[in-house]
């Protein structure tokens, strides 16, 4: 038997799930050819909608949520994997179609595992997860587009959070100039520490805003979505690109066109749930170079019995960066 963090469907009236941490077995873990022992898992903002039932991201009940694992193959019916393998897991829709990682084991298929990279251990792979990949992959994006170290200002928008916490560190590393957008004028110094060289209020970005500003931004990496994005599409420069990954704010984008037909700005949107294997990899693998000296000044580790009630203070703004979960610690 195991432990794990399961969702049942919400009792008549409710909107959010019933929430129970409880035994399994290997028998009721969904269909796949690689069995994990999972060391450790992640909170993500998608899995603090899935606990608390905010937004109907679980497609079907019940559910373990967790979008992220890293562990040990215990069993695989798959040649490229065996037991004693060291795994990682993000996105394909587990914690919301299958059975996820806030749980000591879980069952998927082949394909959407990968080997941990050299260069990183279960938690410290758990402590960049979807977070610190998807940052790389809009870092990865807006270089693909031509954007470079020197350009001007980069914004980050949403940067107290997971992946706003990973694309400041990762764009200052690669000598970009970084401002970040933050609705915490306390965290400014924490920010400065990550690598940022200026920080703006995000009630300067999340209000209603013009078709077109006063161009700044040569890039912008937005998790936020809605008057946020829309705003710094309206500032960026001639010829900019926006990577947009997120939508804390809301899914609407309440913006003009003319960014983008007067001023040739690119809006590039940026998926880590389905990417393609090779982009992982490329990602991960970057990732195991680059993000080590970051992890520990974004970092808060939790055991999983502390995983329901973590959820609602990352929905509230109450948590900083990565929260790492032990699923030993129940």
């Amino acid at each position: 038997m195991f432990k794990a963090l399961l969702l049942n469907a919400p009792a008549d009236g409710a909107r959010a799930p019933q929430v129970t941490l409880t035994d399994l077995t290997d028998d009721q873990l969904p269909e796949g050819e690689v069995t994990v022992d999972i060391a450790y898992s992640t909170l993500n903002y998608k899995d603090g909608l899935a606990i608390t039932g905010r937004a109907p991201v679980v497609r079907r009940y019940p559910m373990v949520p967790g979008i992220d694992f890293a562990g040990t193959v215990a069993a695989s019916s798959h040649p490229d994997y065996r037991p004693g393998d060291a795994v990682l897991l993000n996105g394909w829709g587990v914690g919301e179609n299958h059975w996820g990682g806030l749980a000591q084991r879980a069952r998927v298929p082949a394909a959407w595992l990968l080997p941990l990279p050299a260069g990183l251990d279960a938690r410290q792979a758990m402590a960049i997860g979807t977070a610190g990949y998807t940052a790389m992959l809009c870092v990865q994006a807006l270089e693909e587009q031509g954007v470079r170290a020197g350009a001007g200002e980069v914004l980050v928008t949403g940067a107290n959070g997971g992946v706003g916490s990973f694309a400041v560190a990762l764009l200052a590393r690669r000598g970009f100039e970084v401002v970040a957008s933050t609705g915490r004028p306390e965290s400014e110094a924490r920010l400065r520490e990550l690598g940022a060289r200026g920080v703006v209020s995000r009630e300067s970005l999340s209000q209603p805003g013009k078709p077109l500003a006063r161009e700044r931004w040569a890039a912008v990496v937005d998790s936020v979505g809605s008057h946020t994005l829309a705003n710094a599409c309206a500032a960026t420069r001639y010829g900019g690109t926006v990577a947009a990954c997120g939508m804390a704010q809301g899914l609407d984008l309440p913006g003009s066109v003319a960014p983008f037909i007067l001023r040739g700005v690119r809006l590039i949107g940026v998926d880590s749930v389905m990417a393609p294997v090779e982009r992982r990899r490329q990602a991960w693998q970057a990732l195991a170079l680059e993000a080590p000296p970051v992890i520990e000044r974004i970092v808060t580790e939790i055991g999983l019995g502390e995983a329901a009630a973590a959820a609602e203070r990352l929905l509230q703004g109450q948590v900083q960066g990565r929260v790492v979960v032990d699923v030993s610690a129940t």
